[in-house]
């Protein structure tokens, strides 16, 4: 076991507390392995009804995966290693999305990556004002995994497409608006509402909906038609180009959007859009995780996944030189390898 994550039950409530606040609780594979662990134990055990999955301490929920140990797997050992972090995480996060038991998932903090990934198949999902969530993955040349393919898709309005491409943070109420939190409670009542689950584990619902005042106004919701138009299409090109027209029309969100993308790795970028389209035609949640570790296993390796992490994250320069560098140069035949089949052998299952 790992002292990164803090399991323990609490009369009918199984807790689980990430506990890794340096990283902003950064999932390593063993805190995965842990997860899972007592996952699976509690799913035998009559006497618990719920499960919580918050954070111990410090401002994280939990920023995402460990990014350094991935980025050091890709240079040198082939991506063995980051291969397996990725299959083992995507079985903690099919778990959860499968779980018989309701989960409550408190993203009290920065929510990212990784801690999408635990706390989006939660049945309930607060927001407090401390939230900040986002899949920020296409200015590191990753790709928004974690069942991100799964979720953003589904939002509607094209909103999975705009958070996916942009990396845009979303606060707490923001979160709410967009059906990604189903709860909005200030932070001060957290620990209240904990309370009261373990006294009354089948009345979660109703604790967390009582009255706790009205949440902020989404910020998001003013630029939702902008949104819906822009990112209509599958086609990178045609969003940019949608973009470059309203710009021509004065429009500065489109500029700063535009400015946004042009950060981005273009490869990430049409990797997230086809991978959301294609997401929308799988029928479970399990055949989304098998596509999303074949995409995994061939961009950890890539040139963009490397150089995105040490302009952002190990040199913090934000100059990362993407190869390929335009859109146009990422190819149809590029996708079609990166989303091809692995050997039967090497496809994802779940636990």
């Amino acid at each position: 076991m790992t002292d990164d994550v803090l399991t323990r039950t609490n009369g009918p409530i199984g807790h689980i507390s990430l506990n890794r606040p340096k990283a902003l609780h950064a999932l390593t594979l063993e805190m995965c392995h842990a997860m899972s662990a007592a996952l699976t134990e509690w799913e035998k055990d009559d006497a618990i009804a719920a499960i919580i999955i918050d954070h111990h301490d410090g401002r994280g929920f939990c920023a995402g995966g460990d990014i350094a140990f991935l980025r050091n797997s890709a240079l040198n050992d082939g991506g063995v290693s980051g291969r397996k972090f990725f299959h083992d995480e995507y079985q903690l996060n099919h778990q959860l999305f499968t779980y018989p038991k309701p989960v409550v998932a408190f993203m009290d903090g920065v929510t990212m990556g990784g801690g999408v990934g635990i706390s989006q198949p939660a049945k309930y999902r607060v927001a407090t004002e401390n939230t900040r969530f986002a899949m920020p993955e296409t200015g590191i040349g990753l790709f928004p995994d974690v069942g991100g393919g799964w979720y953003l898709s589904r939002l509607g309005g094209r909103l999975g497409q705009f958070l996916a491409l942009t990396g845009a943070r979303l606060d707490g109420a923001e979160a709410l608006w967009t059906g990604l939190a189903t709860h909005y409670v200030p932070h001060a009542m957290l620990e209240d509402i904990k309370a009261r689950m373990h006294d009354h584990p089948d009345r979660i619902a109703g604790i967390l909906s009582e009255p706790v005042g009205t949440p902020p106004k989404a910020r998001i919701e003013e630029n939702a038609v902008k949104i819906a138009r822009h990112f209509a299409s599958d086609s990178y090109e045609d969003i940019l180009a949608s973009l470059e027209s309203a710009i021509e029309a004065g429009d500065d969100w489109a500029q700063k959007e535009r400015d946004t993308l042009g950060t981005k790795s273009p490869q990430t970028c049409k990797v997230a859009l086809r991978q959301l389209a294609t997401s929308l035609t799988l029928d479970s949640f399990a055949e989304n995780m098998a596509m999303e570790y074949r995409i995994a296993s061939r961009v950890l390796t890539r040139p963009d996944f490397a150089e995105g992490v040490r302009a952002v994250i190990v040199d913090k320069t934000h100059d990362p030189k993407w190869n390929p560098a335009t859109p146009e140069d990422v190819t149809e035949e590029l996708l079609d390898a990166i989303f091809a089949p692995l050997p039967a052998n090497e496809e994802w299952k779940p636990l």
